[in-house]
């Protein structure tokens, strides 16, 4: 129960963060919401899927925290779309690794998990904010182009190498593909698209 009441006050929090992170200037259809100022219209899942999205997020990395040496050892992120939990990173060795899919098989939310951990060490700081740069260049890509809703594609940097999810058509994702793939720095792209409905 502890967790659960955690967990929304997390999610909660996420949302007040994200508030001045957008604008809500413009023409704006009906039917449009706005959850935490990030407007919905773009993204193809149901408000009810963002929000078990990132409980999911949470929920994994709790799991992952709860073993605390690997948790030292590790560097992991997450990242969920629809049900589908995306791992990356850094763990000392197959054990480890194999011990992290064995953590989250318990949370039921989550039903496909693509362990895209390395083995190896943790990398850099400088590493992350490059990383993090490319993240931020990719997505600043996406919305220039104007060929795909901002919110459809989510992108993670790990060392250089892109991942990016969502529910896209096939057109949308070769262009996000591509975009990616021109960003200075990218060694690699993986794509993980569902078919838009």
């Amino acid at each position: 129960m502890k967790i659960r009441r955690w967990l929304l006050h997390a999610i909660a929090g996420s949302m007040v963060l994200t508030t001045g992170c957008s604008s809500t200037s413009g023409d704006v259809s009906a039917g449009t919401g706005v959850v935490g100022g990030v407007y919905l219209n773009h993204d193809r899942r149901t408000t009810g899927a963002i929000v078990d999205d990132q409980a999911v997020s949470i929920k994994a990395n709790l799991a992952i925290s709860k073993d605390k040496e690997l948790w030292r050892q590790s560097h992991i992120n997450t990242l969920c779309y629809n049900g589908t939990l995306l791992l990356v990173g850094q763990t000392p060795d197959h054990k480890s690794k194999a011990k992290v899919d064995k953590l989250l098989a318990d949370i039921p939310e989550i039903s496909k998990v693509y362990n895209q951990l390395t083995i190896g060490p943790v990398v850099s700081a400088a590493t992350r904010m490059q990383d993090s740069w490319i993240t931020t260049q990719v997505k600043t890509k996406i919305v220039a182009s104007r060929e795909v809703g901002p919110n459809r594609v989510k992108v993670v940097t790990e060392d250089s190498k892109v991942h990016l999810m969502g529910a896209l058509t096939a057109d949308e994702a070769e262009t996000v593909a591509d975009l990616a793939r021109n960003v200075k720095g990218v060694d690699e792209v993986v794509t993980i698209f569902e078919d838009a409905p």
